[in-house]
């Protein structure tokens, strides 16, 4: 067993004792990506703060962090989340007029 434990096994408890668990069996953590906020001349600050405190977990302060940054630099990171949500977050920030764009946090 030491063998297959150190070629891609891993143990793992049970209340049957320890057993070997392939390494391709364990839960892995999925890619992050950033959800980038674009600025632009037609929602003014107050829809995108709302928009934001809606779509998003942020406090009213980030969302203010946020809504001026992208207006004074273009953009803003508003979070960093796995990939369906900020496919998500896309969708959801253009139903309301606004822009956001994702791209792999690395």
């Amino acid at each position: 067993m030491a063998k297959q434990e150190k070629a891609g096994m891993a143990k793992a408890s049970t209340q049957q004792g320890t057993v070997a668990v392939p390494e391709s069996t364990r839960p892995r953590h999925l890619p992050q990506y950033r959800v980038i906020l674009h600025n632009d001349d037609e929602n003014d600050h107050q829809h995108v703060i709302e928009t934001i405190l809606l779509l998003t977990p942020l406090k009213k302060e980030d969302a203010q962090r946020c809504t001026d940054e992208a207006d004074k630099t273009g953009t803003a990171l508003v979070l960093v989340v796995h990939r369906e949500r900020a496919e998500l977050y896309v969708e959801q920030f253009h139903s309301r007029s606004l822009t956001v764009t994702i791209e792999p946090a690395e």
